[in-house]
C-alpha cells in the first residue's frame, strides 16, 4: 500500500503514515526495509498490518499517477522484521501529537490503550508517592506528609486535556456529537459514560468525523 509520512517523533521511536486507503498506520523505524531519513509528506509503500504498518519504503519516484496516488516503483529485496508498536504508542500519542486534538475518531483500541496505561501509570506513581512518603516520615510516627503524591497529581493535571480530546474522538468514532463528553465528568453517570461509550463499535465506514480509525475490523 502507498501513504504518506504524516509524523514521526524521533526521540519515541514512533510514527504514523496516512495511507491511501484513508486510514492511518502506527509504525517505529524498526518497521523501516531500509534505514533513511524521515519527513512529514514523504511518500512511501508499506505493508498494513491491524493498524501498523511494516516492511516500509520510498517512492523513488514521487510523481503522482493521473488518479492522485504514487506511481509504482521496484521495492528492495532486502528485508527487516518489524515490530508492532502495540498499545504503548496509542498513550504517547494521545499525550503528545493528539493532546488537543478534538477533531477526527478513535477506536475503541486506542481509546483503552490509553485508560490501561495511564491507571498503570497513575498506581505506579501513588505506589512511588507512598512509600516517598514513608521514607520522609522515618516509617514511624513522625509528622506525616504528603509531598510524595504530587507526581501522582501532576500526571493527572497533565492527562486531563488529552482524556478529554480522545473522548470526543471516541463519541465521535461512534457517530455522535462531542458535546456528550461533559456526561463523562457528571458525578452520578461518569464512569458509566466512559464504559459505554468505549465499549460501542466504531461506525462502520466515513462519517461527518473522516473515514474509520486504523486497525478497525467490521
Amino acid at each position: 500500500m502507498r501513504g504518506a509520512v504524516f509524523h514521526y517523533d524521533e526521540d519515541h521511536d514512533y510514527g504514523y503514515i496516512n495511507g491511501v486507503d484513508g486510514k492511518r498506520y502506527i509504525f517505529s523505524r524498526g518497521d523501516l526495509i531500509k534505514d533513511m531519513p524521515l519527513a512529514r509528506g514523504m511518500l512511501v509503500e508499506f505493508t498494513p498490518d491491524d493498524g501498523t504498518a511494516h516492511d516500509i519504503v520510498a517512492v523513488r519516484s514521487p510523481a503522482p499517477s493521473p488518479n492522485g496516488s504514487p506511481q509504482q516503483h521496484s521495492r528492495t529485496t532486502e528485508n527487516r522484521s518489524a515490530k508492532s508498536m502495540g498499545l504503548w504508542a496509542y498513550f504517547l500519542r494521545a499525550l503528545g501529537d493528539d493532546y488537543r486534538n478534538f477533531t477526527g475518531r478513535a477506536s475503541r483500541k486506542e481509546f483503552w490503550a490509553f485508560y490501561l496505561w495511564f491507571s498503570i501509570v497513575f498506581v505506579a506513581l501513588f505506589g512511588f508517592g507512598i512509600l516517598l512518603n514513608l521514607a520522609i516520615s522515618g516509617f514511624d510516627d513522625g509528622p506525616r506528609t504528603s509531598i510524595g503524591y504530587i507526581p501522582a497529581l501532576l500526571f493527572v493535571l497533565v492527562a486531563i486535556l488529552p482524556s478529554v480530546a480522545l473522548v470526543v474522538r471516541r463519541l465521535h468514532d461512534i457517530g455522535l456529537t462531542g458535546w456528550l463528553v461533559l456526561l463523562c465528568y457528571t458525578p452520578a453517570f461518569g464512569a458509566l459514560a466512559i464504559l459505554i461509550f468505549g465499549l460501542l463499535p466504531s461506525q462502520f465506514g466515513e462519517n461527518r468525523w473522516g473515514p474509520m480509525p486504523a486497525g478497525v475490523t467490521v
